[in-house]
């Protein structure tokens, strides 16, 4: 069986700066392509899964959403040579302006359906080891709902979850770190799975 980590976009990987309409300004966070080189050595999927809405609210089409995935995968690609091993996005928005895409999905989190989607194309995950990176209280929610492990990261909007400024969360994360790089490295060495090092 194979394990995942199930990480959020903005704020995780990448910068979170709202809705990015420039592509050029998406800009990772220091340490992500490093931790998600170690995820690849150490044979465990790195799958994004990720809310988008700025297509439903009509700020911009699914090509620039692509466009920003497409970004990240080259931006982990030139600073360490790192991939995501599938991207998943949800462009829905119940309330959204752009009828295409104004719908109750069962794709946006906290629902689980990114993670189906992925199961769908990597049935030997094993979801009660893999774990949901995310710094939103919708990402804690998302990993529980679907069987994983929950990390908050304190990056993005994560500090203001904790201290009860940003969303709310109905239970605890299993697991809080500062980032994302000082998560992939506690958890593979708990795992004994830690091909390389990364500051802790």
């Amino acid at each position: 069986m194979t394990i995942a980590f199930f990480l959020d976009r903005d704020g995780t990987l990448n910068v979170e700066k709202g809705y990015i309409r420039n592509v050029q300004d998406l800009e990772l966070i220091p340490g992500v392509a490093q931790a998600i080189r170690c995820l690849n050595e150490a044979g465990v999927l790195a799958i994004l899964t990720t809310n988008q809405t700025g297509a439903a609210r009509g700020f911009y089409d699914l090509a620039h959403i692509h466009a920003l995935n497409d970004r990240l995968q080259e931006l982990l690609k030139q600073e360490a040579d790192a991939h995501l091993d599938a991207v998943y996005y949800c462009p829905h928005l119940e309330k959204g302006v752009v009828p295409e895409f104004a719908l109750d999905c069962q794709c946006r989190k906290p629902e689980p359906g990114m993670i189906q989607q992925a199961l769908e194309r990597f049935p030997d995950i094993d979801l009660s080891r893999s774990y949901v990176l995310g710094d939103k209280a919708s990402d804690v929610a998302f990993g529980k709902r679907a069987g994983c492990h929950s990390v908050l990261l304190k990056t993005g909007y994560g500090q203001r979850v904790l201290e009860g400024k940003y969303q709310s969360l109905p239970e605890p994360p299993e697991f809080v770190f500062e980032d994302m790089p000082q998560a992939v490295s506690r958890i593979l060495g708990e795992l004994g799975l830690q091909k390389a090092s990364l500051n802790p």
